[in-house]
């Protein structure tokens, strides 16, 4: 029996791979796709630049202990809702390398792109591997089958910088103060990890916005 046509949905997003709430963010988005086709726009952003190249301990972030265990008892709770059991890095990564790989992937073998962006996101969470460093890459990379001249490129080719830079302007241009930030229309937007059933409010007032703007 023929699928039931989905309509399509429009969302631009602003992520990091380090960021545990773009992991739940990026899971309650995928949930979308349930009822709509969903196309996104991924706006890459680096969240935390000051971080060493090689990372740093998670206590090197300033959080104190109350917080931090705030934070994550929200975040497990959250994971639990979509049914995954997250494991914090002892490391908090630098995610440059990651990004400039994923934007490569998008750019030139956008097929295998969300195979590596799911993938950096459970390398991360679910694994507790350091994302930031090259040798981890280069495995995930090859087990996503990502072409190994698209890996080299990421890393070599300032195009991919200059996207990461362009990314993080228009974060600034549009008042991103959050990752994950969801834009389904200039004015209907989601802040962090939100409720699924936000999530699905905003992406059906979204969803009527834009068919009005096509109108």
């Amino acid at each position: 029996m023929p699928q039931p046509h989905k309509p399509i949905l429009l969302a631009t997003v602003f992520s990091d791979y380090i960021c545990p709430f773009c992991y739940i963010g990026d899971l309650r988005l995928n949930r979308l796709r349930d009822h709509y086709d969903l196309k996104i726009n991924w706006m890459l952003v680096e969240i935390h630049p000051e971080t060493p190249a090689e990372g740093q301990p998670v206590g090197a972030m300033g959080y104190s202990d109350a917080r931090w265990q705030q934070m994550m008892d929200n975040l497990q709770r959250l994971a639990e809702e979509e049914g995954v059991r997250l494991q914090q890095p002892a490391v908090s990564a630098n995610s440059h390398q990651a990004l400039l790989l994923a934007e490569a992937t998008k750019a030139t073998a956008p097929e295998i792109f969300y195979r590596l962006h799911g993938r950096l996101f459970e390398a991360c969470f679910t694994d507790g591997l350091n994302i930031g460093a090259e040798a981890v890459l280069r495995t995930l990379a090859a087990q996503c089958g990502v072409p190994e001249d698209t890996v080299e490129a990421a890393w070599s080719d300032e195009a991919y910088a200059r996207r990461l830079q362009a990314n993080l302007a228009a974060a600034g241009h549009v008042g991103v103060r959050a990752t994950p930030t969801v834009f389904f229309s200039p004015a209907h937007r989601l802040d962090g990890a939100v409720p699924y059933q936000q999530f699905i409010e905003c992406a059906r007032a979204g969803w009527l916005a834009q068919q009005q703007d096509d109108a």
